[in-house]
Protein backbone atom coordinates (compact mmCIF):
# COMPACT_ATOMS: atom_id res chain seq x y z
CA UNK A 1 0.00 0.00 0.00
CA UNK A 2 2.72 2.49 -0.97
CA UNK A 3 1.04 5.90 -1.12
CA UNK A 4 1.51 9.49 -0.04
CA UNK A 5 -2.05 9.62 1.26
CA UNK A 6 -2.68 9.14 4.99
CA UNK A 7 -3.96 5.71 6.02
CA UNK A 8 -7.15 5.04 7.98
CA UNK A 9 -7.88 1.64 9.51
CA UNK A 10 -11.62 1.01 9.85
CA UNK A 11 -13.09 -2.08 11.50
CA UNK A 12 -16.62 -3.35 11.06
CA UNK A 13 -16.55 -1.61 7.68
CA UNK A 14 -18.66 -3.99 5.59
CA UNK A 15 -21.96 -2.17 6.23
CA UNK A 16 -23.78 0.35 8.41
CA UNK A 17 -21.90 2.99 10.37
CA UNK A 18 -18.53 1.36 9.70
CA UNK A 19 -18.97 1.42 5.93
CA UNK A 20 -19.95 5.07 6.01
CA UNK A 21 -17.05 5.95 8.31
CA UNK A 22 -14.73 4.37 5.75
CA UNK A 23 -16.49 6.30 2.99
CA UNK A 24 -15.98 9.57 4.91
CA UNK A 25 -12.28 8.77 5.24
CA UNK A 26 -11.96 7.99 1.53
CA UNK A 27 -13.79 11.18 0.58
CA UNK A 28 -11.39 13.21 2.72
CA UNK A 29 -8.12 11.91 1.29
CA UNK A 30 -7.36 8.75 3.25
CA UNK A 31 -6.35 5.39 1.88
CA UNK A 32 -8.17 2.56 3.62
CA UNK A 33 -7.42 -0.68 5.39
CA UNK A 34 -10.85 -2.13 6.17
CA UNK A 35 -11.79 -5.24 8.10
CA UNK A 36 -14.90 -7.20 9.04
CA UNK A 37 -15.99 -10.78 9.57
CA UNK A 38 -18.32 -10.79 6.54
CA UNK A 39 -18.87 -9.13 3.14
CA UNK A 40 -15.78 -6.95 3.41
CA UNK A 41 -14.52 -7.60 -0.12
CA UNK A 42 -17.70 -6.22 -1.70
CA UNK A 43 -17.54 -3.17 0.56
CA UNK A 44 -13.90 -2.61 -0.43
CA UNK A 45 -14.83 -2.57 -4.11
CA UNK A 46 -17.51 0.04 -3.47
CA UNK A 47 -15.16 2.16 -1.38
CA UNK A 48 -12.49 2.01 -4.07
CA UNK A 49 -14.74 3.94 -6.45
CA UNK A 50 -13.84 7.09 -4.50
CA UNK A 51 -10.24 6.94 -5.72
CA UNK A 52 -8.77 5.68 -2.46
CA UNK A 53 -6.49 2.68 -2.32
CA UNK A 54 -8.43 0.08 -0.35
CA UNK A 55 -7.13 -3.12 1.20
CA UNK A 56 -9.60 -5.54 2.79
CA UNK A 57 -9.03 -8.05 5.56
CA UNK A 58 -11.65 -10.71 6.29
CA UNK A 59 -11.17 -11.46 9.99
CA UNK A 60 -12.96 -12.13 13.25
CA UNK A 61 -11.91 -9.07 15.21
CA UNK A 62 -13.07 -10.66 18.45
CA UNK A 63 -10.01 -12.91 18.32
CA UNK A 64 -6.35 -12.15 18.78
CA UNK A 65 -5.62 -13.91 15.49
CA UNK A 66 -8.05 -11.67 13.64
CA UNK A 67 -6.47 -8.51 15.04
CA UNK A 68 -3.00 -9.87 14.30
CA UNK A 69 -4.06 -10.45 10.67
CA UNK A 70 -5.17 -6.82 10.44
CA UNK A 71 -1.91 -5.62 11.92
CA UNK A 72 0.04 -7.77 9.47
CA UNK A 73 -1.85 -6.17 6.59
CA UNK A 74 -0.95 -2.70 7.88
CA UNK A 75 2.72 -3.66 7.87
CA UNK A 76 5.07 -0.82 8.75
CA UNK A 77 3.02 1.91 7.08
CA UNK A 78 2.12 4.71 9.51
CA UNK A 79 -1.54 4.68 10.56
CA UNK A 80 -2.99 8.18 10.74
CA UNK A 81 -6.49 7.25 11.90
CA UNK A 82 -7.98 4.22 13.63
CA UNK A 83 -11.76 3.94 13.56
CA UNK A 84 -12.54 1.06 15.92
CA UNK A 85 -16.13 0.36 15.00
CA UNK A 86 -16.48 -3.45 15.00
CA UNK A 87 -19.20 -4.68 17.33
CA UNK A 88 -22.03 -7.14 17.81
CA UNK A 89 -25.41 -6.91 19.51
CA UNK A 90 -27.45 -9.56 21.30
CA UNK A 91 -31.11 -9.43 22.21
CA UNK A 92 -33.37 -11.48 24.53
CA UNK A 93 -33.02 -12.24 28.23
CA UNK A 94 -29.52 -12.99 29.48
CA UNK A 95 -30.44 -16.40 30.87
CA UNK A 96 -32.02 -17.39 27.56
CA UNK A 97 -28.93 -16.52 25.52
CA UNK A 98 -26.28 -18.97 24.44
CA UNK A 99 -23.18 -18.23 26.48
CA UNK A 100 -21.09 -18.71 23.34
CA UNK A 101 -23.04 -15.78 21.87
CA UNK A 102 -22.53 -13.78 25.07
CA UNK A 103 -18.79 -14.44 24.92
CA UNK A 104 -18.73 -13.45 21.25
CA UNK A 105 -20.24 -10.05 22.04
CA UNK A 106 -17.76 -9.44 24.85
CA UNK A 107 -14.82 -10.59 22.73
CA UNK A 108 -15.72 -8.35 19.78
CA UNK A 109 -16.96 -5.26 21.61
CA UNK A 110 -14.34 -5.21 24.37
CA UNK A 111 -11.47 -7.68 24.15
CA UNK A 112 -10.71 -7.42 20.44
CA UNK A 113 -11.28 -3.68 20.43
CA UNK A 114 -8.87 -3.18 23.32
CA UNK A 115 -6.25 -5.44 21.75
CA UNK A 116 -6.38 -3.44 18.52
CA UNK A 117 -6.24 -0.14 20.40
CA UNK A 118 -3.29 -1.39 22.44
CA UNK A 119 -1.30 -2.38 19.38
CA UNK A 120 -2.08 0.53 17.07
CA UNK A 121 -2.31 3.07 19.88
CA UNK A 122 1.24 2.29 20.92
CA UNK A 123 2.40 2.85 17.35
CA UNK A 124 0.59 6.19 17.16
CA UNK A 125 1.99 7.33 20.49
CA UNK A 126 5.52 6.48 19.35
CA UNK A 127 4.92 8.56 16.19
CA UNK A 128 3.41 11.36 18.33
CA UNK A 129 0.46 11.75 16.00
CA UNK A 130 -2.82 10.10 15.07
CA UNK A 131 -6.57 10.10 15.55
CA UNK A 132 -8.65 7.38 17.18
CA UNK A 133 -12.42 7.10 16.90
CA UNK A 134 -14.14 4.44 19.03
CA UNK A 135 -17.78 3.59 18.40
CA UNK A 136 -19.55 3.46 21.74
CA UNK A 137 -23.28 3.97 22.18
CA UNK A 138 -25.84 5.86 24.21
CA UNK A 139 -26.85 2.33 25.24
CA UNK A 140 -23.91 2.55 27.62
CA UNK A 141 -25.82 5.12 29.69
CA UNK A 142 -28.62 2.76 30.74
CA UNK A 143 -29.16 -0.78 32.07
CA UNK A 144 -30.06 -2.79 28.99
CA UNK A 145 -32.95 -5.00 29.97
CA UNK A 146 -33.09 -7.73 27.27
CA UNK A 147 -29.79 -6.31 25.95
CA UNK A 148 -27.86 -6.57 29.19
CA UNK A 149 -24.55 -7.78 27.79
CA UNK A 150 -24.48 -5.40 24.84
CA UNK A 151 -25.27 -2.32 26.94
CA UNK A 152 -22.71 -3.42 29.50
CA UNK A 153 -20.00 -3.64 26.84
CA UNK A 154 -20.87 -0.18 25.55
CA UNK A 155 -20.80 1.26 29.06
CA UNK A 156 -17.26 -0.09 29.32
CA UNK A 157 -16.25 1.37 25.95
CA UNK A 158 -17.78 4.80 26.65
CA UNK A 159 -15.85 4.99 29.92
CA UNK A 160 -12.63 3.50 28.56
CA UNK A 161 -12.44 5.99 25.71
CA UNK A 162 -12.33 8.95 28.10
CA UNK A 163 -9.65 7.31 30.22
CA UNK A 164 -7.51 6.56 27.17
CA UNK A 165 -8.02 10.10 25.88
CA UNK A 166 -6.73 11.52 29.15
CA UNK A 167 -3.72 9.20 29.19
CA UNK A 168 -2.82 10.37 25.67
CA UNK A 169 -3.59 14.07 26.15
CA UNK A 170 0.02 15.22 25.71
CA UNK A 171 1.02 12.63 23.13
CA UNK A 172 -0.23 14.10 19.86
CA UNK A 173 -2.88 11.36 19.63
CA UNK A 174 -6.56 12.23 20.06
CA UNK A 175 -9.34 9.87 21.16
CA UNK A 176 -12.98 10.46 20.28
CA UNK A 177 -15.99 8.35 21.25
CA UNK A 178 -18.93 8.26 18.85
CA UNK A 179 -22.15 7.44 20.72
CA UNK A 180 -25.06 6.79 18.34
CA UNK A 181 -28.57 5.74 19.21
CA UNK A 182 -30.68 3.25 17.27
CA UNK A 183 -29.38 3.36 13.69
CA UNK A 184 -30.76 1.87 10.48
CA UNK A 185 -28.27 -0.97 10.00
CA UNK A 186 -28.24 -4.78 10.14
CA UNK A 187 -27.62 -4.60 13.90
CA UNK A 188 -31.13 -5.49 15.03
CA UNK A 189 -31.53 -8.32 12.55
CA UNK A 190 -28.25 -9.88 13.59
CA UNK A 191 -29.10 -9.40 17.27
CA UNK A 192 -32.43 -11.21 16.84
CA UNK A 193 -34.46 -8.11 17.76
CA UNK A 194 -36.84 -7.63 14.85
CA UNK A 195 -39.81 -8.47 17.10
CA UNK A 196 -39.03 -5.60 19.50
CA UNK A 197 -40.20 -2.01 19.61
CA UNK A 198 -36.69 -0.62 19.15
CA UNK A 199 -36.06 -3.08 16.33
CA UNK A 200 -39.02 -1.86 14.31
CA UNK A 201 -39.16 1.88 15.04
CA UNK A 202 -37.68 4.61 12.81
CA UNK A 203 -33.92 4.88 13.18
CA UNK A 204 -31.10 7.27 12.36
CA UNK A 205 -29.37 7.26 8.96
CA UNK A 206 -25.94 5.57 9.31
CA UNK A 207 -24.42 8.01 6.82
CA UNK A 208 -25.44 10.93 9.04
CA UNK A 209 -24.10 9.19 12.14
CA UNK A 210 -20.78 8.48 10.41
CA UNK A 211 -20.43 12.06 9.20
CA UNK A 212 -20.95 13.39 12.73
CA UNK A 213 -18.39 10.94 14.10
CA UNK A 214 -15.80 11.63 11.42
CA UNK A 215 -16.07 15.39 11.89
CA UNK A 216 -15.70 15.02 15.66
CA UNK A 217 -12.63 12.83 15.18
CA UNK A 218 -11.01 15.34 12.84
CA UNK A 219 -11.66 18.14 15.34
CA UNK A 220 -10.19 16.05 18.15
CA UNK A 221 -13.36 16.20 20.25
CA UNK A 222 -13.72 13.88 23.24
CA UNK A 223 -17.12 12.49 22.41
CA UNK A 224 -20.16 13.11 20.28
CA UNK A 225 -23.76 11.91 20.50
CA UNK A 226 -25.38 11.87 17.07
CA UNK A 227 -28.88 13.31 16.74
CA UNK A 228 -30.80 15.71 19.00
CA UNK A 229 -33.17 13.00 20.29
CA UNK A 230 -30.19 10.90 21.36
CA UNK A 231 -28.58 13.92 23.01
CA UNK A 232 -31.77 14.45 25.02
CA UNK A 233 -31.96 10.77 25.92
CA UNK A 234 -28.33 10.77 27.06
CA UNK A 235 -28.88 13.89 29.19
CA UNK A 236 -31.99 12.44 30.84
CA UNK A 237 -30.21 9.14 31.54
CA UNK A 238 -27.67 10.96 33.72
CA UNK A 239 -30.38 12.10 36.16
CA UNK A 240 -32.80 9.16 35.99
CA UNK A 241 -32.63 6.32 38.57
CA UNK A 242 -31.25 3.08 37.17
CA UNK A 243 -34.39 1.13 38.07
CA UNK A 244 -36.47 3.52 35.97
CA UNK A 245 -34.04 3.30 33.06
CA UNK A 246 -34.10 -0.50 33.22
CA UNK A 247 -37.91 -0.52 33.03
CA UNK A 248 -37.88 1.95 30.14
CA UNK A 249 -35.43 -0.25 28.28
CA UNK A 250 -37.64 -3.28 28.87
CA UNK A 251 -40.46 -1.56 26.97
CA UNK A 252 -38.13 -1.02 24.00
CA UNK A 253 -36.26 -4.31 23.87
CA UNK A 254 -38.53 -6.99 25.32
CA UNK A 255 -39.19 -9.76 22.79
CA UNK A 256 -42.65 -9.34 21.28
CA UNK A 257 -42.84 -5.63 22.13
CA UNK A 258 -43.05 -4.50 18.49
CA UNK A 259 -46.14 -2.49 17.65
CA UNK A 260 -48.79 -4.69 15.97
Amino acid sequence: MASQRPLAVVTGASSGIGFHLAHECAQHGFDLLVAADRDIENAARRLGASGATVQAVHADLGTQGGVDALMAAAGERPVDALLANAGHGLGKAFLDQSFDDVQGVINTNITGTLYLLHRLGARMRAAQRGRILITGSIAGFMPGTFQAVYNGTKSFIDSFSWALRNELKDSGVTVTCLMPGATDTNFFSRAGMLDTKVGTEKKDDPADVARVGFEAMMKGEGDVVSGWKNKLQAALASVTPSAVLAEQHRRLAEPGSADP
